[in-house]
C-alpha cells in the first residue's frame, strides 16, 4: 500500500468517524443517552452495528467523542475567552438548539451515579469555572464591581449560562437567552 493510499484511507476513516459523531449527536438529542442505541446511530449512517464498533468500540467511547466534538465548536482560536465573547457564545448557542439540547440532556443524565459522562462533566466544569475566573480577572481584576472575587463569581456565571439554556429550550418564545445573559453581564458591571 502506498503512502497516498494510506493517507486517503485515514481521511475516509476520519470523515466516517465525524459522520458517526454527528449522527450520535442527533440520536442523543432525540432520545437521551440512555435511550440512544449504537444500532440507531449505525442505522442513521448506513452501517451495521459491527461496522460502527470498528470506529467506536463502546457506546461510552462514542459519547466521549460526541462531548469532545461539542467542546471543539465552542473553542476560541487563541484559547482566551473575554467577557464580550461570552455574550457572542450565548447568541451562537441560540442558533443551534439541537446541540444545546444534546448537551443539556447529557448533563442532566450525568448527575446520576455511574453515568459514563459524569467524570467528563465534573472535570469540564472544574476547567470552565477556572477559565471563567480567568476571564473575569482579566476584565475586572481581583474584585468585580459587585465586590465578589472572580473565583466566587465564576460558578454563578456558568450557572446563568447553563440555566438560561434550560429555560430557553423549554420555552424559546418567552426566554431571550442572549438578552438575559447581557442583563446578567450588566449586573456584574459590564457596560
Amino acid at each position: 500500500m502506498s503512502y497516498g493510499d494510506a493517507m486517503s484511507g485515514r481521511v475516509r476513516s476520519e470523515e466516517r468517524r465525524a459522520e458517526i459523531v454527528r449522527a450520535a449527536l442527533e440520536v442523543i438529542a432525540e432520545r437521551g443517552y440512555r435511550g440512544a442505541s449504537l444500532a440507531a446511530v449505525a442505522e442513521r449512517v448506513g452501517l451495521t452495528q459491527q461496522g460502527l464498533l470498528h470506529h467506536f468500540p463502546t457506546k461510552d467511547a462514542l459519547l466521549v467523542a460526541v462531548l469532545e466534538e461539542r467542546d471543539q465548536w465552542d473553542a476560541v482560536p487563541d484559547g482566551r475567552w473575554r467577557v464580550e465573547l461570552l455574550a457572542s457564545l450565548v447568541e451562537y448557542n441560540a442558533m443551534r438548539p439541537a446541540i444545546i439540547q444534546t448537551f443539556s440532556a447529557l448533563l442532566g443524565e450525568s448527575v446520576t451515579e455511574g453515568h459514563p459522562a459524569r467524570a467528563y462533566f465534573t472535570e469540564r466544569y472544574a476547567r470552565v469555572r477556572e477559565s471563567m475566573a480567568d476571564v473575569l480577572r482579566a476584565e475586572y481584576g481581583d474584585r468585580l464591581p459587585n465586590g465578589l472575587t472572580p473565583e466566587r463569581t465564576a460558578p454563578l456565571l456558568v450557572a446563568v449560562m447553563d440555566g438560561l439554556q434550560y429555560q430557553w429550550l423549554l420555552d424559546p418564545e418567552s426566554v431571550d437567552m442572549p438578552g438575559a445573559f447581557r442583563d446578567f453581564l450588566a449586573m456584574l458591571g459590564e457596560k
